[in-house]
């Protein structure tokens, strides 16, 4: 055989081996990428029934705590109001339950316009939009027959109207016009300083359905509501400062920082008998280190008279793929 006949079948030989080899190697990493997607979707799951199984114990340990059982010393064996939150740990990983009475939020059906239009301002709308969406809110939740539209843009179509009467469900709130869902859901400012992205609450964090909702609990109130009663900045900051450090207990712990502002009135201790519980579990490494992937689900529940209803608790909603700001940190 001819030298250049050599050349060229060796040359053959190495493009068929590249072509080979760079067929294995997407292969290999197409194999990896989806081993790993699997490993994460698996994980994901384990957190998920992890949240979701937190979230029925600590509607056990919530109705015991309310049955009054303590432990020999007097401290509270499972849990007592106004406790934020509960911890859990677990062989396999951890879950942090967010225990939020509904009595932190005003019921949407029956706040004045002022403190809508204060609170829509206290999350960044501007005045005009403030202003309108409150008239928008007023108007849906009023009987009798639609008004010409106050919104700023027309809302999307839909085959979901506004109630007459009153909101049944928060998220109604997205069919009024004008609304947006960064201010309904909340949004990320970055933080000049540092450039990180800082979460916004949102109105879902501020008002609810359920309850009387006249007055609000100091230790679970948004930071954005405490600021639309009138509470000045620097109040607001200390308020939360205090109550993650531990709960409030008295009004007098904060009597010097409310006094003067125009809502101070409105504050109060505790809840009614309609809870959010929200749980944000994370999985156990084999190394023993918590993972970085995190599931969070939610539920709100109704607690009721044990001498009367079996089980003694409702659940009202139920949501899957919830978010929590403090789950982001936990």
């Amino acid at each position: 055989m001819s030298t250049s006949k050599r050349g060229s079948a060796l040359l053959a030989v190495l493009w068929l081996s590249a072509a080979l080899s760079a067929i294995a190697f997407s292969l290999a990493s197409t194999v990896r990428g989806e081993t790993e997607r699997a490993s994460t979707a698996a994980d994901g799951t384990r957190a998920y029934y992890l949240a979701s199984g937190s979230i029925d114990r600590a509607i056990l340990w919530i109705f015991w705590g309310m049955q009054g059982f303590n432990n020999p010393d007097g401290s509270p064996r499972f849990y007592k109001a106004p406790m934020p939150r509960l911890a859990f740990q677990y062989a396999s990983g951890t879950a942090m339950v967010e225990v939020i009475p509904e009595a932190g939020k005003l019921n949407v059906n029956s706040a004045t316009p002022q403190d809508l239009e204060r609170i829509l301002l206290s999350l960044g709308a501007d005045p005009d939009r403030a202003r309108s969406v409150t008239l928008a809110i007023v108007q849906a939740r009023s009987p009798g027959p639609p008004q010409p539209a106050l919104a700023l843009s027309p809302a999307p179509p839909s085959s979901f109207r506004p109630p007459g009467a009153s909101f049944q469900e928060l998220e109604e709130i997205l069919l009024v016009p004008g609304m947006t869902p960064e201010l309904f859901y909340g949004h990320y400012d970055t933080d000049a300083s540092s450039g990180r992205l800082i979460p916004r609450g949102g109105l879902r964090d501020c008002l609810t359905t359920h309850g009387a909702g006249d007055r609000v609990d100091v230790n679970t109130a948004p930071p954005e509501l405490l600021a639309s009663l009138g509470i000045p900045a620097s109040a607001v900051t200390e308020i939360v400062n205090r109550r993650t450090a531990r709960p409030i207990k008295s009004m007098d712990e904060i009597a010097p920082l409310i006094q003067g502002a125009p809502g101070a009135s409105k504050l109060n201790i505790g809840g009614n008998s309609i809870w959010t519980l929200r749980a944000t579990a994370r999985m156990k490494l084999p190394d023993g280190r918590l993972g970085d992937l995190r599931r969070t689900v939610s539920a709100t529940v109704k607690f009721l008279d044990p001498g009367k209803w079996d089980p003694p608790y409702h659940i009202l909603r139920w949501y899957d793929d919830a978010w929590s700001p403090a789950g982001t940190a936990f």
